[in-house]
């Protein structure tokens, strides 16, 4: 029966139907090298935070001889990183459409190169996802009412159902913007002193780099913090 109904209703508005497309190669490459980086910098905090939390409760001849033996692990590791930048770099700088949408995407304050290729594959260049809300649900920033029928009302959360991978960088982008002089800092600081929950405040700045990147592609042009809307 369930089935059944899917089918009537996807026959009913098969007008409104769109086919998938697969991304470009070039898209799909940069999807995998962007998650063998991540795994990389995970391996690399598995051996590099506990090696610096442990120094003040091992002997000073053991920690050397800790760190010498993950030394070369390590080293590794970063050159590998290194590597797989170089290899995103190349492929980005190397197709016309992508290089155009990164230079886009970096040029908000906040957003580095990692989350601009980040955006560049979970957006597919911007083409699967073309309304910044969509993406705020996507990299679970959008806020959702917590609410049954008339009686049940809970706190206003996110969604647990993102890519925990854009939410991190987005908010390592909001804790960078807050730090850099301008709007997104004046409005960190004066919610803050109004006495605004600092995450309700800080995932609010998340929303606003999401919407600026956003807006630079459609207009096509560099941010500019003194952009005034023809609206305003």
């Amino acid at each position: 029966m369930d089935a059944r109904r899917i089918a009537e209703y996807a026959y009913r508005f098969r007008d409104q139907m769109r086919l998938w497309e697969p991304p470009r190669q070039i898209v799909q490459q940069l999807s995998y090298l962007s998650a063998v980086r991540q795994r990389l910098i995970q391996v690399y905090n598995l051996l590099a935070v506990p090696l610096a939390e442990q120094e003040s409760f091992v002997s000073t001849s053991l920690q050397k001889k800790l760190q010498a033996t993950s030394k070369k692990s390590l080293v590794a590791l970063k050159d590998g990183q290194k590597a797989i930048d170089s290899q995103i770099s190349a492929l980005i700088d190397g197709d016309g459409r992508l290089k155009k949408l990164f230079e886009l995407i970096v040029s908000v304050p906040g957003v580095g190169p990692t989350t601009a290729t980040e955006m560049l594959v979970a957006s597919n260049e911007m083409k699967s996802i073309t309304d910044p809300k969509k993406m705020a649900c996507q990299a679970g920033v959008a806020p959702f009412v917590y609410s049954s029928g008339t009686s049940v009302r809970g706190k206003t959360r996110v969604s647990h159902q993102a890519q925990k991978r854009l939410k991190s960088l987005f908010h390592l982008g909001a804790m960078s913007a807050i730090r850099i002089k301008g709007e997104i800092q004046d409005h960190y600081q004066r919610k803050g002193s109004e006495g605004k929950n600092k995450m309700l405040v800080l995932n609010a700045v998340r929303n606003k780099l999401i919407h600026r990147i956003y807006a630079v592609v459609k207009r096509g042009e560099k941010y500019d913090k003194t952009y005034l809307s023809p609206l305003a």
